[in-house]
């Protein structure tokens, strides 16, 4: 899969951890910074890294900073965007499977390593059930188009 990734210098470690775990389980990694852990604004990593999914050059995306909040504002402002902030693996699984979710937020003030692995495997790995979810997905979309 092709995952799009982006930080702010608060979850520097964290996004480099992640990198190296997916690129280990064979996906593809489009890094749209930080490039370090000295201080930015959280927007202009996001942005990027919720276009290239909204686009479609990239599967889903990832999002990180000390909470996970910053990002996840700053990515569902993109057009065609579903970020989930998640803290433990149930809310990933949730995310997928009833709101079809293409980008997941997370905190590394709040989250540690492994707990971010796990949230991450569950994220990639569910898929959405559609039915009656994609009834309320669509709306979403039509949201979007007001």
């Amino acid at each position: 899969m092709k995952i799009s990734i982006a930080c702010d210098h608060g979850a520097f470690q964290l996004k480099e951890r992640l990198k190296t775990y997916l690129t280990g389980q064979g996906h593809q990694v489009v890094d749209c910074g930080a490039d370090s852990a000295q201080s930015c604004d959280y927007p202009d990593f996001a942005a990027p890294a919720a276009r290239l999914v909204a686009e479609g050059s990239c599967e889903r995306g990832v999002v990180l900073c000390t909470t996970g909040i910053g990002m996840s504002i700053a990515a569902n402002k993109v057009k065609g965007i579903r970020c989930a902030l998640c803290h433990e693996p149930l809310s990933a699984e949730m995310t997928r499977r009833h709101n079809d979710a293409n980008m997941l937020a997370m905190g590394a003030g709040v989250t540690g390593g492994n707990l971010a692995e796990r949230i991450l495997d569950v994220f990639l790995s569910t898929d959405f059930e559609g039915g009656r979810h994609q009834r309320r997905v669509d709306k979403l979309a039509a949201m979007e188009r007001e």
